[in-house]
């Protein structure tokens, strides 16, 4: 998992998984808008998007309802306290940003706030990483959404989706100035494969968010397919393309293959609602556990998709205007 240094961040097997996964996934209920101020709803879409995350199932060898899948350290209830221990950081990450623009000084106070997150989340978890990515990534996007007042334009919401992205890219883009050199797993992969990891997903403007997850997500809504498969779906598409670092660090190339190769298997099944991608998809989860690699890096992407998700659905007040369609 990568660390928050902002040097980094078919019939019957369907209506089984249906079962299962809409139990699990569940959408949390959020306090109204008119309850909260603009920065404290940002940061209970970015816990809620945590929390749906780690409970939609099943996910391949990650945890969710069913285990820990590759995981030793990490079950879901480990996950729903470290969400919920993050929340004051999200909403601490929004308020520095309001009023901001981006360059060194934000940058340098966000990776601050950031690392008395992580902090927090390793009290609640016992020591466990289970959001280190996540902080890094939606963290981002909080302050990207509360600087951004681009009106939404069209139907899906899409330019505003990008105007955030941009914004928390140009965020990335400047340096820590309190940053110390850490050799993390996820620069140790970097480095071994090039690869450019949470780092320059975050510099691109988040493209496994804007062009990836959330397209997958909206396009299997609109076949019809339930919520807990649509977000499947979504992080299998992120997973078919993501060099995820996650993976690479606990596998290598093999499992970054396995890991890619697997998910375009499912989505080319017809996605896990079908008998066929249903099937595909446990092959897949098979071959990861065999090979103890877990896609964390795309778990925090579509956690990310979420968030950026359920900002588009919703009006939040402040200068950030209407996000509903």
């Amino acid at each position: 998992m990568r660390t928050f240094s902002l040097d980094t961040l078919a019939e019957g097997a369907a209506a089984s998984y249906t079962t299962t996964a809409t139990a699990a996934t569940a959408p949390t209920q959020p306090a109204s808008c008119d309850a909260l101020d603009p920065d404290a709803q940002l940061a209970r879409f970015a816990r809620d998007a945590l929390i749906e995350e780690a409970r939609l199932t099943p996910k391949p060898a990650l945890v969710d309802a069913r285990g820990s899948g590759a995981h030793i350290d990490l079950d879901l209830a480990t996950m729903l306290r470290s969400a919920h221990a993050l929340e004051p950081t999200f909403a601490a990450l929004a308020r520095a940003s309001r009023g901001a623009i981006p360059g060194n000084a934000l940058r340098t106070d966000l990776a601050r706030i950031g690392r008395a997150g992580e902090a927090a989340m390793m009290r609640a978890t016992g020591g466990s990483n289970a959001h280190r990515g996540a902080i890094w990534i939606v963290g981002l996007l909080v302050a990207g959404a509360t600087i951004s007042h681009a009106p939404t334009n069209d139907a899906g919401g899409h330019p505003h989706a990008m105007e955030i992205a941009e914004t928390a890219a140009r965020i990335a883009r400047f340096d820590d100035l309190l940053a110390r050199p850490v050799q993390s797993n996820g620069e140790r992969v970097r480095q071994r494969y090039n690869v450019g990891g949470a780092r320059r997903e975050a510099q691109d403007g988040f493209p496994h968010v804007i062009r990836v997850g959330l397209p997958a997500l909206h396009a299997a809504r609109a076949q019809g397919q339930d919520e807990a498969a649509a977000r499947v779906d979504a992080l299998l598409a992120i997973m078919a393309s993501l060099d995820d670092t996650c993976v690479l660090h606990r596998a290598g190339l093999a499992g970054r293959e396995a890991a890619q190769a697997g998910a375009q298997r499912v989505r080319d099944a017809g996605g896990i609602a079908t008998r066929v991608g249903r099937a595909a998809f446990d092959a897949l989860e098979r071959a990861l556990l065999a090979l103890n690699a877990s896609p964390g890096g795309a778990a925090d992407l579509l956690a990310a998709t979420l968030f950026i998700d359920k900002l588009v659905h919703h009006r939040i007040g402040g200068r950030m205007g209407s996000w509903n369609n």
